[in-house]
């Protein structure tokens, strides 16, 4: 079918079914009509278009109210209201994750999958019962990604059939638990404040109530967690030199240089003594840990562990945030690769609104000392408060809950618990 120059089909019946599909997502049924008959035809799993994708304003992960707020305990509460319903109804079904499903997918899985949904609010009930999953189904499968922090594809392969399977039960109980964690963090935190969600592994910066700036963050391993802690970020370093703790020098370093005498030396990595002497990598003796005695120092640089920038703020955990020349890292599902430091997705925008009170440190000044490859301290004017959570349950809009597995294990529900097998 060739294009329509003025309006196409798919922004004509978008327009008409707007208000239509808004109020459907929020679990009330369709008003009969020619719009609604053409949306629910079973065959429309097997179309290209999907104009029917989305779902208003209730979008996950589109507030602005930060997780911090002090309305998202009654938010999480409102929710908890819906979920002692659903158990109360004998919760939802189990999904067999026997097969990948995705749009156009035609199986007797498929009215489970749709039943799975509608419980849980993601799916409208007028939706209908077809085999196929078609575009309504694959928006909800969306929109149920984006609410558990997995990738929005519309494909159920390991991930979305292990999040969609937890019992209703067991995700009021976790939004039970943190709802104690929120509360318990529901007073004054700064006009201005930088809040670390680790097992969501994403940062929220946040001024006078609303959330400015989202990252997506890389946090630390199950064996090597990244701490809760509350502190001031008192001091940004551009182009900084890394030093490796005690900890990488026993577990990564010195297992590294046994089988590889040069690594040192090919990721500018210096050795030096407690009395600021340098010692080269040959006077050390390898086949023991006597190494983890000396200070290991890189030079500023673009495979330098930190890269561009390293964000400081005093803590009993020797932890920072900072950013890396890892970058592929930030788009994976499992986030979890650190020693326990907090590596960010698009820094500069970060920094750049940390020193925003500080005299002289635009976003092209900050681009131009990064550029000299200098390592510079610049002291914050005005610190910010640094808040690292452990929340893997809450709710900042109405009708949308937001879950993430519990990667250390905190929440005491094996359920949640990302398998450590995986990462």
């Amino acid at each position: 079918m060739k294009p329509i120059k003025t309006m196409g089909r798919r922004t004509f019946l978008r327009a008409m079914a707007g208000t239509a599909v808004a109020g459907a997502f929020g679990g009330r049924a369709f008003a009969q009509d020619p719009i609604e008959s053409l949306l629910q035809n079973p065959q429309r799993g097997q179309w290209s278009d999907q104009f029917d994708a989305g779902r208003g304003d209730n979008r996950p992960g589109t507030s602005s109210l930060p997780i911090l707020s002090s309305r998202t305990p009654q938010l999480i509460e409102l929710a908890m209201d819906d979920y002692r319903r659903i158990v109360a109804n004998g919760g939802w079904p189990v999904v067999p994750a026997n097969e990948k499903l995705q749009l156009g997918s035609n199986s007797p899985n498929v009215p489970v999958l749709r039943k799975r949904l509608m419980i849980s609010g993601d799916l409208p009930r007028a939706s209908g019962e077809s085999q196929t999953l078609d575009s309504w189904v694959d928006a909800a499968v969306r929109r149920f990604q984006l609410r558990h922090g997995l990738p929005a594809d519309g494909v159920l392969g390991r991930y979305t059939y292990a999040a969609m399977n937890v019992p209703a039960s067991v995700r009021l109980g976790q939004l039970e638990t943190n709802l104690v964690r929120l509360r318990a963090m529901s007073g004054y935190l700064g006009d201005r404040y930088v809040m670390v969600n680790i097992p969501a592994a994403q940062i929220e910066a946040v001024e006078l109530g609303q959330v400015v700036q989202r990252h997506t963050a890389v946090v630390g391993k199950i064996d090597r967690q990244t701490p809760v802690l509350n502190s001031n970020i008192h001091e940004i370093i551009f182009n900084p030199y890394w030093t490796a703790p005690k900890s990488i020098i026993q577990k990564d370093i010195i297992p590294v240089m046994r089988k590889d005498p040069e690594y040192l030396a090919k990721n500018n990595i210096h050795i030096f003594a407690p009395n600021g002497d340098e010692i080269a990598p040959q006077a050390i003796d390898w086949s023991t840990d006597d190494a983890a005695e000396y200070m290991f120092r890189q030079d500023p640089g673009k495979i330098n562990a930190m890269a561009s920038v390293k964000i400081n703020f005093h803590n009993p955990h020797a932890v920072y945030m900072h950013d890396t020349p890892q970058q592929g890292l930030f788009g994976q599902i499992e986030r979890f690769h650190s020693s326990g430091c907090v590596r960010v997705q698009n820094v500069r925008d970060l920094v750049t609104w940390i020193l925003k009170d500080t005299p002289g440190w635009s976003r092209q000044q900050i681009e131009q000392t990064v550029a000299t490859g200098a390592n510079m301290p610049v002291a914050v004017g005005n610190p910010v408060p640094v808040y690292f959570t452990y929340v893997t349950a809450w709710s900042v809009q109405q009708g949308v809950v937001e879950f993430r597995d519990d990667i250390y294990h905190r929440d005491g529900v094996e359920e949640l618990a990302l398998d450590s097998t995986a990462l």
